[in-house]
């Protein structure tokens, strides 16, 4: 996720450079040809990449508004998340055993129903990003929760079986009511709606053919437009041509950013941070140290440190 207010600019002409490159040497062979008479016969009139431009218009509005959707539902499930998490954790401490004389093993388990949603969180991020699961949640597991997880390739749901598990052992014992354990229910039900509507939003491809046609399109408008100002601005019109183009481009690349969320790029949802701000509220709810807690995870691009993750 992007924090600097002030983008650097490099960072910002590095995702269409090839693009600018393309397109100034392009016109600036065209407009240098129409000089030397090569061209001087041929020209487009206005209204034709203007016609293109309308339709590039109406295409990338669509494309830029379809794309901010899935990128802004991604940030209100991991909204949820976070609402649904602290209210979990509470639910484990004033629902599970009595709060007037607590019980080692009742103390035990609510301390792994709790570490073991905070790695649900991180089992989930990991998946949501192709990224090795296992590394990031071992050390809030037990070795028996980590043999447990070797037989399955979804871990975070593999984790909300375990959490079942407890809640049914729990209840069993009489370690809560059955209005408490249906609560409870309810709320892990809710951690695998979230759950699935992330990995909706990763297994739903935009349709590359919409986005073919767009790229088409534009090239279409760049071969025009040089053709149509040359006559009126001569040489200033490779400018010209750069800054219209480079604009398209750089609005066609925000909206393919944007249109996956979880693929650990700048623009992403930033769910590294807010699972390490969950894990350390969370702990901060079991009475743990936090003073020495980290909550933000850097990235980095190949520009240098412009985001947090």
């Amino acid at each position: 996720m992007l924090l600097r207010k002030n983008i650097p600019l490099g960072y910002v002409i590095g995702k269409v450079k090839y693009e600018m490159l393309f397109v100034a040497l392009y016109a600036g062979l065209t407009v240098v040809m129409h000089q030397t008479d090569v061209f001087s016969s041929l020209e487009i009139p206005i209204a034709i990449p203007a016609m293109i431009a309308t339709i590039l218009s109406l295409l990338l509005g669509f494309r830029s508004n379809q794309a901010y959707e899935r990128w802004w539902e991604a940030r209100i499930i991991w909204g949820g998340i976070v609402n649904d998490s602290r209210s979990w954790t509470r639910q484990v401490l004033t629902f599970i055993g009595r709060l007037d004389d607590p019980d080692e093993h009742v103390s035990y388990m609510k301390k792994r129903l709790v570490y073991r949603h905070i790695a649900w969180l991180y089992a989930l991020k990991g998946a949501l990003r192709g990224q090795d699961v296992m590394s990031q949640i071992e050390r809030l597991l037990t070795p028996g929760e980590i043999d447990a997880l070797s037989n399955y390739d979804n871990k975070h749901n593999a984790l909300l079986k375990l959490q079942g598990f407890d809640l049914h052992r729990a209840h069993r014992d009489g370690w809560m009511n059955d209005y408490q354990h249906v609560l409870m229910e309810e709320t892990l039900s809710k951690f695998s709606d979230h759950m699935g509507k992330c990995e909706r939003i990763k297994s739903t491809i935009f349709p590359e053919t919409y986005t073919l046609y767009i790229r088409v399109a534009i090239l279409m408008f760049v071969v025009m437009l040089p053709f149509s100002l040359m006559n009126l601005f001569g040489y200033v019109s490779i400018p010209i041509c750069l800054a219209v183009s480079v604009l398209l481009f750089l609005i066609e690349k925000m909206a393919i950013h944007l249109q996956d969320p979880f693929e650990n790029k700048p623009t992403d949802t930033s769910m590294s941070t807010i699972s390490a701000k969950i894990e350390k509220d969370l702990k901060q709810m079991l009475h743990e140290d936090v003073s020495t807690f980290d909550q933000n995870i850097p990235s980095f691009d190949e520009k240098g440190n412009f985001f947090v993750m």
